[in-house]
């Protein structure tokens, strides 16, 4: 590669990285506990679990388990009930003041076998809370996200820049050489390359698909517009369905599973809600094995009727960002994924320090013929950076 080359692409880098560097820091430092959030939950006591009982129990009907919920708290209205991946004993019920999209929830969760309201966990306050939403939208909501999404495509642009910088500027020296011997600066170069390029394939995988995930809501909206739009043709000016016109949702449960055999509940969206329409019950299912449980399928019930009315298949790019949200924080492979990717998450911190520090030390650099195999990487900015873990909690799942 030519000089002039070299140098448009150690511009690039430079700047990518400079702009990015700050944000990412932040988003590998609170995205690190949030790998562990379940984990972390139990041990500050804030996970709520279902009582052990026999697998054959009478399960009460969703009807009565909504109906509980709403005494709770009767002058909000519910928007969502779901049911954890690994507890099908519990149901939580999510109520809002309006059925329009808000921060201001409560959850109530209900043991599914007896009724009893187990505890109404406060998801919006604590420390874990102040981590997700740093990570996911600084606390400023769709701006937020959309920012932190264009740090991100910053990163991607700072990765490839750094791949193409790597070659020429380690020709002279054997690969995973750290030079301890010579001065901090150039041993901190040499680790910054080192960990740069090893973790490169898993921090250009998080970086990507965190920026994916920061598209979540209008990605939601597109496909409300684009596949929804047509099948709601029907009940167009038509208002939302009054709670005392409603079928039974037990019904309407039973009807969505019949739909698709062999899948399982995840969560379900009322009429009015973002997720639904004015005037269906939408059930999303989730298959049984890793990989598809991670996907979900939409089945519209009429909310009056309690009929199935359609069961749309999602559209590829609902499929990529479902895929992309736990793929993002390792959900895939329990235990052993999380450390792997908490170990590979402070790895990147510390390519992210010492890029920052080669960049406020560069003024410290000897001159080009006193170390010439670092000559062109101690004049420009370190040729790989690092990415980011942007959004732990899946667009199309409900933290209730």
């Amino acid at each position: 590669m030519d000089s002039r080359k070299i140098k448009t692409w150690a511009w690039v880098h430079k700047w990518s990285s400079l702009v990015c560097t700050v944000f990412m820091l932040l988003l590998c430092i609170t995205g690190l506990p949030l790998i562990f959030h379940h984990e972390i939950g139990h041990l500050l006591g804030t996970e709520v679990e279902a009582p052990k009982m026999p697998a054959n129990t009478p399960r009460i009907s969703l009807d009565k388990v909504v109906e509980i919920g709403r005494a709770k708290h009767p002058d909000r209205v519910v928007q969502f009930v779901s049911q954890p991946e690994d507890d099908d004993g519990l149901w939580f019920v999510t109520l809002t003041p309006t059925p329009e999209p808000t921060e201001d929830f409560k959850s109530v969760a209900v043991d599914a076998r007896t009724g009893v309201v187990l505890a109404q966990p406060e998801f919006s306050q604590g420390f874990m809370y102040i981590m997700f939403k740093l990570h996911v939208d600084l606390f400023a909501g769709l701006p937020g996200k959309l920012f932190l999404g264009f740090m991100g495509l910053l990163l991607l642009v700072a990765i490839v820049s750094g791949v193409v910088l790597y070659s020429p500027f380690m020709r002279k020296l054997d690969f995973g050489t750290v030079r301890r011997e010579k001065r901090p600066r150039l041993k901190w170069l040499d680790l910054h390359n080192l960990l740069g390029i090893v973790t490169l394939v898993w921090l250009f995988v998080v970086g990507s698909t965190g920026m994916i995930n920061t598209w979540a809501d209008l990605i939601i909206k597109y496909w409300q517009y684009d596949q929804l739009s047509t099948l709601l043709a029907p009940y167009k000016n038509e208002p939302v369905v009054p709670v005392a016109e409603r079928g039974s949702l037990q019904r309407s449960m039973e009807g969505a599973m019949q739909k698709a055999p062999g899948m399982k509940l995840s969560f379900i969206a009322f009429p009015g809600t973002s997720f639904s329409s004015p005037h269906h019950t939408t059930f999303f299912l989730r298959g049984n094995e890793p990989f598809t449980s991670k996907l979900l399928q939409p089945v519209l019930v009429d909310a009056k009727t309690a009929e199935v009315t359609a069961a749309p298949k999602m559209p590829w790019y609902l499929t990529g960002l479902l895929v992309s949200q736990p793929l993002h924080f390792g959900d895939y492979g329990g235990m052993p994924m999380q450390i792997l990717w908490a170990l590979l998450d402070i790895a990147t911190i510390i390519v992210l320090g010492s890029g920052l520090y080669l960049w406020l030390k560069r003024g410290n650099t000897v001159p080009a013929r006193a170390t010439p195999t670092a000559a062109p990487v101690t004049e420009r900015a370190p040729p790989s950076a690092s990415g980011p873990q942007p959004d732990p909690a899946p667009a199309m799942k409900v933290q209730a």
